[in-house]
Formats: C-alpha cells, sequence, structure tokens
C-alpha cells in the first residue's frame, strides 16, 4: 500500500508544484527552516548530510515558516538567496509555509498526525526535523535543537535498509 506522503504535493521557492511521489524510494528529511533564527546554521550541517549521502538516496526537503519570532520574514527570492550565499544550500527548498494553526500545509498536517511531539503534534519551534523511509512512511521526529549530524545514524540505517 503507497504512503499517504506520496498523494501530497508542494510548491518549490520558484514556483513549481513537486509531487512527493518524485521522492518515492528514497529517505526523505522534512524541516521546517527560517533564515532569521539562532538554529539557522543547521543549514549548514543539513547541506552536509545531504552531499555526503545524496546519491545513496538522501534527500532534504526544506520547508521556510514564518510562524515563530517572524524569524523567516522574506519573500521567495529573498529566502533563496540567503539560503544558497550563506549556507550553499543545494537540496530542494519549497515555498513559505505553515505548520501550525488552520492553514497548516498538507505534508506538515500528514507528518504531525504520524508523529506527534513532546507537545502532541505542534511545531514549537523552526528546524524540527521529520524523517521519512523510502516506503513514504514517517520513521521519527526529531527536536528543533537536534544538530543534523545526531540524525545521520538513522540515515544510514534506512539507507542501508533501502538498498539491501
Amino acid at each position: 500500500m503507497a504512503s499517504e506522503f506520496y498523494n501530497l504535493s508542494a510548491k518549490t521557492l520558484q514556483g513549481k508544484e513537486v509531487p512527493m511521489e518524485e521522492y518515492k524510494g528514497k529517505v526523505v528529511l522534512v524541516v521546517n527552516t527560517a533564515s532569521k533564527c539562532g538554529l539557522t546554521p543547521q543549514y549548514e550541517g543539513l547541506e552536509k548530510l545531504y552531499r555526503e549521502h545524496k546519491d545513496e538516496g538522501l534527500v532534504i526537503l526544506g520547508f521556510p515558516c514564518n510562524q515563530f519570532g517572524n524569524q523567516e520574514p522574506g519573500g521567495r527570492k529573498e529566502i533563496e538567496e540567503g539560503c544558497l550565499i550563506n549556507y550553499g544550500v543545494s537540496f530542494p527548498m519549497f515555498d513559505k509555509v505553515d505548520v501550525n494553526g488552520d492553514n497548516t500545509h498538507p505534508v506538515f498536517k500528514y507528518l504531525k498526525s504520524n508523529l506527534g511531539g513532546l507537545f502532541g503534534s505542534r511545531i514549537k519551534w523552526n528546524f524540527t526535523k521529520f524523517l521519512i523511509g523510502p516506503d513514504g512512511k514517517p520513521v521519527k521526529r526529531f527536536a528543533p535543537i537536534t544538530k543534523p549530524e545526531k540524525i545521520e545514524p538513522y540515515i544510514e540505517k534506512l539507507l542501508a535498509k533501502k538498498s539491501s
């Protein structure tokens, strides 16, 4: 049975609608991001993870969000430039979304309903991370303060399972 995750889609920063089905068979890390947050330097760790494991089947999906302390106030162009210039981000970045409330993006609605956190399903802050297996099933949720390198063992385990 196909995962509901693959029925969802999101718009990239360039305005292109991308079906999550495009990531079928890959290990996916979904992150709500912000460019003016104390945790923003995590972009570096995320990019490092992506570069080291993308050829094995890892994809990181960044979703800018301005719901926490107004830390992502810019538009598409500013977000894209900030990610590229400051952190060399080459993984897919999507349009700004809401991760809580009435306008929660469907990707986050799905992930939160499958992987509740310490505060119920609500996302508490920027850089909350959701790891999805190659079958499209949510595997684990990581707190905003969890550094990307701490997630690597989980990613490697899923990648190893994928290739066996």
